[in-house]
């Protein structure tokens, strides 16, 4: 594989010795030729593609049927309740997001960073640098901050547009005030009118208060509010993305060697990525908005308890399945 035309130029008085070796091992390491098939994954020397794509296939039609039933069953169950709260919901809806919740938090530490750290580690890639640097948990710790950043740039757009809004009724109302005012000074019955409005005014500041900063960051992370065709499409684009996922992957595993270096760091980094989410979503999204929040704990013990114990439950659950795959 021949280097780029910029590095030949600059080697001789940039690139030290160690670091042009460095930079050949490394290049070697991520290269697209196939590795030894016996050294790959141990078992993927007796596997079945056309078996295996089948199971993809059922586990895409799977996936879809119950990603879209998961999130249809909060939507229909806040209109049968009468437009109930995104969060709301009763005990066994709370039962149910605590058992996802440990089910979303075993699938980020066992399995996906499992996964990442056996492709790092596979016979076919070079020691260095890939398993003398735990690539694994970095890449899974920097996908976890980078995701705390998205959702707070997000809940301060939401703040700020929240803040916009709200100043923008209060300059029409004070406008509004101004003219009524003028009105007033012209009609005999003045007072009786600026009373009105004056009452109006205040009940247009009573929902400038309406989300504060723990409901606003609960809106952002939900998509919640959300009404009619908006939540139709939240709801679809979410029943499908993981179907599409596996899809894409399955064209993509055509394309490209699965045995090949590259491909074991490409999917080495998008699995730990994918850990750093799960995780950083199951502790800060779902467990201490739930577990840490004053709906908890003015809920009733036995609630309390039944929320921990769905919570370990679908941890060890989720965890279990790693035995039979």
């Amino acid at each position: 594989m021949r280097r780029p035309a910029f590095l030949e130029e600059m080697e001789p008085y940039v690139v030290a010795p160690y670091l042009r070796a460095y930079l050949h091992r490394f290049a070697a390491s991520v290269s697209a030729a196939s590795c030894d098939a016996s050294k790959v994954g141990g078992g993927d020397v007796c596997r079945d593609e056309e078996a295996a794509l089948r199971l993809k296939i059922v586990a895409v039609a799977a996936i879809l049927v119950a990603g879209a039933a998961g999130v249809a069953i909060p939507l229909v169950g806040r209109r049968w309740r009468g437009g109930a709260a995104a969060g709301g919901g009763g005990s066994t809806f709370v039962l149910a997001k605590a058992f996802a919740a440990g089910v979303i938090l075993a699938t980020g530490f066992v399995h996906m960073m499992h996964d990442a750290e056996e492709k790092f580690q596979d016979p076919c890639l070079q020691d260095s640098p890939w398993r003398r640097f735990p690539f694994a948990g970095s890449i899974a710790m920097l996908a976890s901050l980078v995701t705390l950043v998205v959702d707070f740039l997000g809940t301060q757009f939401y703040e700020r547009k929240q803040r916009e809004a709200a100043a923008a009724a209060a300059t029409s109302a004070q406008e509004e005030t101004a003219v009524a005012l003028l009105e007033d000074g012209r009609n005999a019955g003045g007072e009786k009118r600026e009373g009105a409005v004056h009452h109006g005014h205040g009940h247009g500041h009573g929902h400038e208060n309406e989300a504060g900063p723990s409901q606003a960051r609960q809106v952002v992370v939900s998509q919640a509010r959300l009404k009619g065709l908006s939540t139709l499409l939240m709801a679809f684009f979410f029943a499908i993305t993981t179907p599409t996922g596996i899809a894409v992957g399955v064209a993509m595993a055509s394309f490209y060697d699965p045995y090949s270096r590259r491909a074991l760091v490409v999917e080495g980094i998008l699995d730990s990525m994918s850990a750093g989410i799960l995780i950083y979503m199951a502790l800060v999204d779902l467990i201490a908005t739930d577990f840490l929040g004053q709906r908890m704990s003015s809920s009733p013990a036995r609630l309390q308890g039944g929320a921990y114990i769905a919570l370990f439950l679908g941890a060890i659950a989720m965890a279990s399945l790693a035995i039979w795959t």
